[in-house]
């Protein structure tokens, strides 16, 4: 377990649900991943790498909602300029994406 947080500190991480609307390899990263192009809604559209290529086929990804952190500043990964971070558990080596059991409007918060 990591270290203990206040409400506070929990309080400043901006969840939020978008939807993906492009997948493109990404064979420049490190291990294998896709880089993904989410809509926000009204906050916008902003790009993540994610990890997910075993689980998961770029035509299977398009329109799948997805939760991320959008308040982290933006991270440069190989040529690829991350905006946000998209959230998984992690089961043995594979990641499986967290999402809303329904769908929802774009830009929704997760708290």
């Amino acid at each position: 377990m990591s270290e203990t947080i206040s409400f506070n500190d929990f309080a400043k991480v901006d969840l939020r649900v978008g939807t993906i609307i492009a997948v493109n390899d990404f064979p420049e990263a490190k291990k294998p991943a896709y880089q993904l192009t989410i809509d926000f809604g009204d906050l916008g559209v902003k790009k993540s790498s994610a990890q997910i290529t075993t689980l998961y086929s770029k035509k299977e990804l398009i329109n799948k909602q997805i939760i991320a952190v959008i308040n982290f500043p933006k991270k440069q990964i190989a040529k690829f300029m991350s905006g946000c971070l998209v959230l998984g558990a992690v089961n043995a080596k594979d990641v499986i994406l967290l999402k809303p059991e329904t769908k929802v409007r774009n830009g929704s918060t997760v708290t």
